[in-house]
């Protein structure tokens, strides 16, 4: 790949979910097997040491993504970077663990985090997080070179073996808005906020607020909490204090403040919308998800007439489609291809 094309061809292949989760199966996993993507990731980790082909690999599973920084200043120093270069791969691995910790909320904690470095500055990360409420995993791709912000739908695609309904997104364009208004409110200083957050966890007089407003209302604002599902006490004044005094001219700097987490910036949003009505997104962000199940059931079995009717289906939409000739001859070709895979896969 590397001859054919580039390092940077590498990293865009390993920050594809499909292709990565292609590659795990061409090193002998099982298809979406459970742990694929932590091994898959130690295998490439370990075979990029012992050969020299400008692209290494840092950080792992567990205690190893703890060493990513220390292993980032090792590879630098490999790669002959600058204290500058060196600087900005440790902060992007940095930001993507905490974008997809706290910006996007799901239920799944990060266990998993690997960054794939080229010796021109390039990299690709690859990690992934567990709910334990519903055992599934979802897996973060990045690519530095399609990044263009940190907090504006930064991911080169996320998969996971579930779609939630709820999601607080707040990397999301839609919300824009709630990012502007928690800024705000963070430089406006803690008291304002412990002010706004002891009015709106009075239950006395939210019950007198409910007496009078029309349904239609009540039921927005109960929707609210029950989608925050956050209190007073939960939230960590100091933490906000401490980005009060760093005065973060932005949601970036706020976010990479460190100590701030999934409740402090639930928190700010939840008054972004209930007060100052700039509702974020909750929409779950997830780009791909498995539709037949793995060889091993996980995440569920194969369901050979379910997947056989989608081909048939995907058959008939590329002969009805509005398409030339050769973009449809292109089309089924490509199509008849995945069909022969996922035949000898199930073989």
């Amino acid at each position: 790949m590397v001859d054919e094309y580039g390092y940077k061809g590498v990293l865009n292949r390993l920050s594809n979910p499909i292709f990565f989760q292609a590659c795990s199966n061409v090193l002998g996993f099982d298809w979406d097997s459970s742990g694929s993507t932590t091994v898959t990731c130690g295998v490439l980790k370990q075979a990029l040491k012992e050969i020299d082909i400008g692209v290494k690999a840092a950080g792992g599973k567990g205690k190893h993504s703890i060493l990513t920084p220390i292993e980032i200043d090792e590879l630098g120093k490999l790669f002959s970077f600058s204290s500058e270069e060196i600087e900005e791969i440790k902060y992007a691995s940095r930001m993507a663990a905490k974008v997809d910790s706290a910006a996007i909320q799901a239920g799944y904690q990060l266990y998993h985090h690997s960054i794939f470095i080229s010796k021109e500055g390039d990299w690709s990360i690859i990690q992934q997080g567990m709910n334990p409420e519903f055992k599934a995993a979802r897996r973060y791709h990045w690519l530095s070179s399609n990044i263009k912000s940190f907090i504006i739908e930064p991911h080169q695609g996320i998969i996971g073996d579930k779609i939630h309904s709820k999601v607080l997104n707040m990397i999301a364009k839609q919300s824009e808005n709630a990012r502007k208004i928690s800024i705000e409110l963070i430089n406006e200083g803690v008291n304002k906020l412990k002010r706004i957050y002891a009015s709106l966890n009075n239950q006395k007089l939210l019950t007198d607020w409910f007496s009078q407003a029309k349904n239609e209302e009540r039921l927005k604002l109960n929707a609210c909490y029950n989608a925050y599902s956050l209190r007073l006490k939960r939230i960590d004044w100091k933490i906000l204090e401490k980005a009060w005094r760093l005065e973060p001219q932005n949601y970036e700097e706020f976010l990479a403040i460190s100590g701030v987490g999934p409740s402090t910036v639930r928190g700010l949003a939840l008054i972004s919308e209930l007060v100052f009505d700039a509702s974020p997104s909750w929409r779950d962000p997830i780009k791909y998800s498995f539709a037949f199940g793995g060889k091993d059931g996980v995440p569920f079995p194969i369901d050979k007439k379910a997947m056989d009717e989608a081909i048939i289906f995907l058959d008939e939409a590329i002969n009805k489609a509005k398409l030339g000739d050769k973009e449809q001859l292109y089309a089924l070709k490509r199509l008849a291809k995945w069909r022969v895979t996922l035949e000898n896969m199930l073989k």
